[in-house]
């Protein structure tokens, strides 16, 4: 976003940029993110699994797009791969091959709305009073230089029980996908 010299360097606050006209990419930025909360709502509110799986699907696609945005290639190349590609098909695969899973029935669907509801209105009006008096500096662009040689660097450095440790975790999900599809055949 390429903006005159005086305004590059002013940080503004959300009511002064809420005047000024959109360019194409800040647009997108903003419409993707919008995708990603309704599919994430999706998640969050749909009664079908099946649904939630597919929610599911949009709402990690959006944020990977939103990491394409914030220039960060690495981290969103990560989610396609890992999350997108490995992670949401085996959920998919799980909830696919459960028999009859869509017709499951819940008994308590009603139980912690009130509360749930509550501390998500609460936390909203944080986040939006956060964000309308903070202020937030704008750059004139950003640099076109990729990030993963310092974030290999970083992984094989000071971080590396972390990356090891995240492994792990993605085996444990690999593992928990095989046992919920599998429930349903063992009986």
């Amino acid at each position: 976003m390429l903006l005159p010299p005086d305004l590059a360097l002013r940080p503004l606050s959300f009511a002064a940029r809420a005047t000024e006209e959109l360019p194409l990419s800040v647009a997108l930025f903003y419409a993707f993110a919008a995708f990603t909360v309704l599919c994430a709502a999706g998640v969050a509110f749909s009664s079908n699994i099946v649904y939630s799986a597919f929610a599911l699907l949009g709402t990690l696609f959006g944020v990977a797009a939103l990491y394409v945005f914030l220039a960060a290639d690495f981290v969103a190349g990560a989610q396609f791969l890992i999350y997108i590609g490995g992670v949401l098909v085996l959920i998919l695969f799980a909830v696919m091959l459960t028999h009859r899973i869509a017709d499951v029935a819940v008994s308590n669907r009603a139980v912690g709305r009130g509360p749930a509801l509550l501390i998500v209105g609460l936390a909203a009006a944080i986040l939006g009073r956060a964000m309308w008096v903070a202020r937030w500096p704008v750059v004139a662009e950003l640099p076109d230089v990729p990030t993963t040689h310092a974030i290999g660097n970083a992984f094989l450095g000071p971080y590396v029980l972390p990356f090891e440790l995240a492994s792990f975790v993605l085996l444990a999900v690999l593992v928990g996908a095989i046992v919920v599809s599998r429930k349903e055949l063992r009986s």
